[in-house]
């Protein structure tokens, strides 16, 4: 397992790309990392493309702070429970990126098959029915789609995905983000071309080689 300090830095690194790509504007978003016995995640009001080590605390999976003045995310819990649920994810992030939230504000998900990268990676891109931020009934809307997929939009709110590194979590964000601005372009060309059930076939086969 890595050291506390190994995984703040990767938390920076990841907040600092977020920032730069504009997928995390402002206050908005939290990302974490799985750490001894519960995870090391961003603290309340932090802005993830300005993260330092302060704005960093360990929580345990009771949502309790273990860093004595340090508040954990209000959508700490969101968290906690995939987690709990998947024990394979090591790290979060949860963003505001503006065309997979667009997606997610319209009501509308990424399940389509449109690009075969994406089919491949994500198989589809759920969307959570929306509930009032950092509630309960948020994790419960959204953590059921991660017994079967690892990235999730949550309706009028944003976009979360898990992986067992902080790279791959942050690549598949690139590419989910890429993949809505290619969906919402192909609006403008009179709608996608989606592939057959057959050829997404074919493409998930492929994870199997």
């Amino acid at each position: 397992m890595s050291s506390r300090e190994v995984l703040t830095e990767e938390i920076i690194k990841c907040g600092k790309l977020c920032g730069e790509k504009n997928y995390t504007p402002g206050y908005s978003g939290n990302i974490s990392a799985k750490y001894e016995d519960g995870m090391l995640i961003t603290v309340s009001g932090s802005a993830n493309g300005y993260l330092h080590a302060d704005d960093v605390v360990y929580t345990n999976f009771d949502g309790e702070s273990l860093d004595e003045g340090k508040k954990p995310s209000s959508e700490k819990f969101l968290h906690i429970e995939i987690y709990k649920r998947r024990p394979d994810i090591n790290y979060i992030i949860h963003v505001h990126a503006p065309y997979l939230s667009s997606f997610a504000s319209a009501g509308k998900d990424l399940m389509a098959p449109v690009m075969a990268e994406n089919v491949f990676y994500f198989g589809g891109i759920p969307l959570a029915k929306y509930a009032l931020p950092s509630s309960m009934e948020l994790v419960k809307n959204t953590v059921k789609y991660f017994d079967e997929y690892d990235a999730v939009l949550m309706e009028n709110h944003g976009f979360i995905i898990g992986s067992k590194t902080m790279r791959d979590a942050y690549l598949k964000l690139e590419l989910a983000e890429s993949y809505a601005q290619v969906v919402l372009n192909t609006q403008l060309l009179g709608g996608a071309k989606k592939l057959s059930k057959k050829q997404a076939d074919a493409i998930l086969a492929l994870r199997n080689k």
